[in-house]
């Protein structure tokens, strides 16, 4: 194509440059063939290509095989930036071999709760981590010349009502926390989209924030690439571009595009803003398409790469008396369903029909460990699972070892609908424990998405967490098992000792119209660490089969103006008889401040490998941000002068060395100070109004009005109208059962779920702009018509709205 853009688009029609910013069909933008501009194919890809194959939409389970690697919440437990670059250089590979120019992904959100049914997907409850594990995978992927699409922009943290949730969130916490690793992965790798997410903040949709999209993302961070939408979540088409949200996703039929051209002829849009988008688009297409040249790849090498991540991910959490690895000669029994039949994947947009899938018994197998098998427990037949548990209790005691595979299964957590619980399945945490009880060496295995309460965990010997590990994590996990590899994963969440133990339990997910993120900055480490909370494994806690030194710590100045970087170098040795790798994890405190404050935050990290009786220095660098806070009032980061403890830690609560800088400010501001409140001394009371209000003074709490029958909009849900409508209910039903059918899939399969979900709970408005035609905004109105009690004027304007859907372009 002509890299001429301004040319390209001077020779546009009105209507070819709106049409330009949506997409073509579900999944490849629009083309100008006498243009020379060539149409792209995207395609989900946080941990493998979802290729829809034979131009399927939306089927989640009927996607091309491609290699499915671990997801964000293991390999964020890696730690290990090299380690991301390189599962983005496969993606990237792949991606070009099927033509796919971008791929949806990173998932870059924060675990604000473990609840998120999404939580698989993303990295961590810590937005540096978060982001700089975020930019590494980036790099990897855009080094093939394929975009990626950092997502979901921004405050997308629960799946409950996601697509009309109000996040209402304070102007500190929402920078320093949840717009922060978009901040960080923008800067550091130039994503070349950005999914704008489907929630509202603090009152307007994202897809529609002038402040968030055009003041901060772009003109502060200096974002030049594509916004595009999350798959319809364009609430108003004319306001999100000019917020300068640049493309829709997917197909609107048109009906979109028809309104910015509109728009444009009556002067409610000005036409330049429309080319900036346009040209964004010509950019990306010219960029990526030259990239999508086809070819193969190496999928025996893609499967052995899968494994080796999910292995340098996976964290030992628990190893009293040295029980792993697991010693030649043993009597082993292998029980659980799951080390059959892995979990190893989430549900949902990311779902992937993976090119092989390697079990813990095939992973055991090939390292000749001899064991018997048992299932243990079975899900669906709660006869059958007594009858499972009483075979592994007889069985037990003949054996050296019991290796117990457990964790949540598919349809405990997916896209599209929240937890309402921590808890293992009730059958799995019974098998652990009747086993704990008559059995002194139980090792056992967790499969699953995010953090689990483990009531059980201290009568157990060993506890080997692989997340969800891949295609390969059966082999992996057997490696680790086995020693072959030495465990080096660092938890990248808090796991609690209870569900509401953390403050936003109080408030997550909020009320059907708003989700209150009242906690304020106390996410994960930095409430249990602040208020000394009790926890079972804290934030970067991991064990090894080695041990690790720390010592020499050295700064490269004592005192500092806030403009200068200052170089950090700590000693670690391997002390142990095995090679290991550990990771460095800094962290800075601020004893002293105007301002509330954590206890301390993560600032730096570095996974080093050793080999027994190996040192090395690890040479960490911080900056003026490092040292700062936002400022509300300055609107800007601002940091104090004073003194700040440098902690060089193994975990968020196994600091091992201190030293002390002296931080001079640019300027000194005077500070309001801070209320005395919950947010000086963090503990589990419910924020008050009042206090609530210190931080967001224009805010006030409206109660939640759910609409009844006859006052219903396309802004609300079936759900919604189903609590008087019984159409809407009748609907409900009907829809339940044709998914299923349509998927031929029993209720609780997850995939299935998430249909569901997203059906019932999506406003109206969302399912006409995402149908790609088939369900226009007139049979929408004409369905709410129904709603409201009049059916057959509804039935009519259905009947008027419908029109055949437009014929796509050939690509």
């Amino acid at each position: 194509m002509d890299k001429d853009y301004r040319s390209i688009i001077a020779s546009m029609t009105l209507e070819e440059k709106a049409g330009l910013c949506s997409g073509n069909d579900m999944w490849n933008l629009k083309n100008v063939e006498r243009l020379g501009v060539p149409t792209i194919m995207v395609s989900d890809g946080p941990h493998g290509l979802r290729k829809q194959a034979n131009g399927l939409g939306v089927a989640v389970n009927q996607s091309a095989d491609a290699i499915c690697f671990p997801t964000a919440s293991a390999t964020a437990c890696s730690w290990d930036k090299e380690l991301l670059r390189t599962l983005g250089d496969a993606l990237g590979e792949e991606a070009v071999a099927e033509q796919i120019a971008v791929v949806l992904g990173p998932g870059t959100n924060i675990k604000r709760s473990a609840l998120c049914g999404r939580n698989f997907e993303y990295f961590s409850e810590d937005p540096y981590l978060a982001g700089m594990l975020s930019a590494a995978f980036i790099q990897g992927v855009q080094q093939h010349g394929i975009g990626t699409s950092l997502k979901h922009f921004c405050a997308n943290n629960q799946e409950t009502y996601r697509q009309s949730i109000d996040a209402i969130i304070d102007e500190r916490t929402l920078r320093e926390i949840y717009l922060l690793p978009y901040e960080i992965a923008v800067k550091d790798a130039a994503p070349m989209t950005i999914m704008a997410s489907y929630n509202k903040i603090n009152g307007t949709y994202v897809s529609q924030h002038r402040r968030i999209m055009r003041e901060i993302l772009r003109d502060e961070w200096g974002y030049q690439g594509v916004v595009m939408s999350d798959w319809g979540a364009v609430a108003q088409r004319v306001p999100s571009i000019q917020a300068s949200m640049d493309l829709e996703m997917p197909s609107s039929g048109g009906m979109n595009d028809e309104k910015l051209v509109n728009a444009v002829r009556d002067g409610s849009l000005d036409e330049s803003v429309l080319d900036e988008s346009v040209e964004r688009i010509l950019r990306l297409i010219d960029t990526t398409h030259a990239a999508t040249v086809g070819g193969s790849y190496n999928k025996e090498a893609h499967d052995a790469l899968s494994r080796s991540i999910a292995a340098q991910s996976a964290v030992l959490l628990r190893n009293a008396q040295q029980s792993l690895p697991i010693r030649a000669g043993e009597r082993v029994l292998l029980v659980g369903e799951m080390a059959r039949t892995p979990r190893f994947q989430g549900a949902g947009s990311s779902f992937i029909n993976a090119t092989r899938i390697t079990s813990l018994q095939e992973g055991l197998r090939e390292h000749g460990v001899s064991f018997d098998y048992l299932p243990g427990y079975d899900l669906k037949n709660e006869n059958k699972n007594r009858k499972e548990l009483q075979r592994v209790l007889k069985a037990a005691p003949r054996y050296d070892r019991v290796i117990c595979c457990v964790g949540l299964p598919a349809s405990y957590e997916a896209e599209g609908f929240d937890r309402t619980t921590m808890e293992l399945p009730p059958c799995h945490n019974q098998l652990v424990e009747r086993l704990a009880d008559i059995h002194s060496n139980v090792t056992v295995v967790l499969s699953m998405g995010s953090a689990v309460l483990l009531p059980w965990a201290d009568r157990v010997r060993a506890i080997l967490c692989m997340y969800l590990g891949g295609q390969a994590s059966g082999g992996a996990c057997a490696d680790l098992l086995t020693g072959a590899i030495n465990p080096s994963g660092k938890l990248a969440e808090t796991f609690p000792l209870a569900q509401d133990d953390a403050p936003s339990a109080r408030y997550f997910p909020g009320n059907r119209r708003r989700s209150e993120y009242r906690e304020g900055l106390y996410v994960g480490y930095r409430y249990f660490d602040t208020a000394n909370a009790p926890v079972r494994y804290p934030f970067g806690f991991g064990l090894s089969y080695t041990t690790f030194e720390y010592s020499d710590l050295r700064l490269s100045a004592t005192q500092i103006s806030d403009d200068e970087p200052l170089q950090v170098q700590v000693t670690v040795r391997n002390t142990g008889d095995a090679i290991g790798r550990e990771i460095v994890q800094l962290y800075v405190k601020d004893p002293v401040s105007s301002r509330y404050m954590p206890e301390h935050q993560l600032k730096a990290f570095e996974k080093i490998e050793l080999a027994p009786g190996q040192s090395k220095t690890v040479t960490m660098t911080l900056n003026r941000r490092s040292f700062a806070f936002y400022d509300v009032d300055t609107k800007d980061w601002q940091v104090e002068s004073g003194d700040f403890e440098i902690q060089i830690a193994a975990s968020s609560r196994d600091i091992r060395l201190r030293a002390t800088v002296s931080v001079q400010a640019r300027q000194e501001i005077a500070f309001a100070p801070t209320p005395q409140s919950w947010y000086t001394a963090p503990d589990l009371t419910p924020i008050s109004d009042e206090d609530f209000r210190l931080l967001m003074p224009d805010y006030e709490d409206q109660p939640v009005v759910i609409p009844r029958k006859g006052e219903f909009t396309q802004e609300d849900s079936i759900c919604d109208m189903a609590q008087t409508s019984g159409l809407a209910r009748f609907v409900l039903k009907v829809s339940r059962l044709g998914t299923q059918i349509s998927m031929r899939a029993p209720k609780d399969d997850p995939n299935c779920m998430m249909i569901c979900e997203v059906f019932r709970t999506s406003p109206v408005r969302a399912l006409s702009t995402s149908s790609q035609g088939m369900f226009t905004e007139k049979m929408a109105d004409g369905l709410v018509d129904m709603m409201n009690g009049h059916f057959f004027r509804g039935l009519g304007g259905i009947l008027k709205g419908m029109k055949k859907p437009k014929k796509q372009k050939k690509n």
